[in-house]
Order: structure tokens, then sequence, then C-alpha cells
């Protein structure tokens, strides 16, 4: 019994756990947008909550353009979750992780969760639930002020 619990200790260690000011775990998306801001929604089709706060994320990126990234991660059946933004003209990438490696990867609590990564790599903004448009807006703009970002004037969500 003692061995089991070590076992399942050692490895719950293992898996690592995002926090703020941490390096972000790397995956090819991010790896090719760092240099700038990036966020990342962990959501589902099945999930109110993520499909509500949907609508922040395109708002962002119509506000502030190419000057951040912004990647939602689904662990749903393959193109249920590019098949249910399709369905409803929301353009956002999706990326499937079907093996649920970012999940893992990212520690993912139940979603949403939501993980705005600086410029530079690092972690500036974790959202635990559901999250609202005033709160991705003062994590993207605090990711916008980062040095290696420099210093653009932060977008308005509408």
């Amino acid at each position: 019994m003692f061995a089991f619990v070590l076992a399942a200790l050692l490895h719950q260690g293992a898996q690592p756990k995002i926090r703020e000011g941490a390096v972000a775990p790397l995956f090819p998306q991010l790896r090719e947008d760092l240099g700038k801001p990036v966020v990342i929604n962990f959501w589902a089709s099945w999930c109110k909550p993520c499909t509500d706060e949907l609508k922040y994320f395109t708002q962002a990126r119509e506000a502030y353009g190419s000057r951040i990234a912004i990647i939602t991660v689904s662990s749903e059946p393959r193109d249920v979750a590019a098949s249910y933004l399709r369905l409803w003209n929301i353009e956002l990438p999706v990326i499937e992780d079907l093996n649920d490696s970012l999940s893992k990867l990212y520690a993912v609590p139940p979603i949403p969760l939501t993980v705005v990564v600086n410029s530079d790599g690092t972690i500036g903004h974790i959202s635990f639930g559901e999250l609202d448009k005033g709160e991705l807006q003062t994590a993207i703009d605090r990711a916008l002020e980062t040095p290696a970002a420099g210093s653009p004037s932060p977008g308005v969500l509408r």
C-alpha cells in the first residue's frame, strides 16, 4: 500500500504545475507565436461557460490584431470543436488535443482554463473557470507591457 501511495505522489509531482511568472510549457504553435503575447484557452463545445467566453477571444483578436496570438485547445473527438466554431462563424484557431497531451502539459483542471503567455514565454495570467471581458483585456494589456513586447498602446474590447 505504501509503495502505491508513494508512486502516486511521485507521478503527481512529475506533472508540471503552471503558475504565473513560470516559463510556459512549450508546444509547436506556442513556439511559433512567441515574441508576442499568446492567449491559450482550453475549452469544449459542450461546456456553456467555455462557449460563452469565446466572444471575448474573438473581440480581443479584433481589438489587438497581430500584436497578440490566440490559440484554443479542445480535447474533444476529431473535428467536434472545429465544426462548432464553423457552425457559429467563430474565426479562432483550434488545436485538437486528441490525446490530451497539451491538457496534461498544462495540468488542466476542469475547463475552461485560459493562460496568457507574455512575449518572453513566461506565464502572465491564469484564469481558472469562465473569465470576463475586463479580466481578459487587463491580462492582455499587462502582457503587452512586458519588456520583450515593448509598450504598444493597449487595445480596447468593445
